[in-house]
């Protein structure tokens, strides 16, 4: 399993439009081959900021399955105006903790 981290700042005051918008966005993403799971975080310390946490099975899932898709083209226009700046988006796999077993 690969973890996707996506360090969100959403334009200020546009906070709600942005999750009434990813309520759309997740049927997308989670329709999506190799998907596993998601999270939406919303900051208490940073108002506009939120982290996004995707589990797909391979970083290919993500950067080829999904990126490279249809829906990843709505996801687009749903959400990426709402971005100042523009993400960082990293993968991460488990390294040590309670995480998910293979078999």
């Amino acid at each position: 399993m690969i973890l996707e981290i996506a360090q969100l700042q959403v334009r200020d005051g546009q906070g709600a439009e942005f999750e009434a918008a990813f309520v759309s966005a997740q049927a997308i993403i989670s329709a999506m081959p190799g998907y596993l799971g998601h999270e939406l975080q919303r900051c208490l310390e940073r108002p506009g900021h939120y982290m996004l946490l995707v589990r797909w099975r391979t970083v290919e899932d993500h950067e080829i399955g999904f990126r490279q898709s249809a829906g990843y083209q709505r996801w687009r226009q749903l959400l990426h105006h709402f971005y100042d700046p523009f993400p960082t988006v990293l993968h991460y796999e488990l390294v040590t903790g309670p995480g998910l077993q293979d078999g």
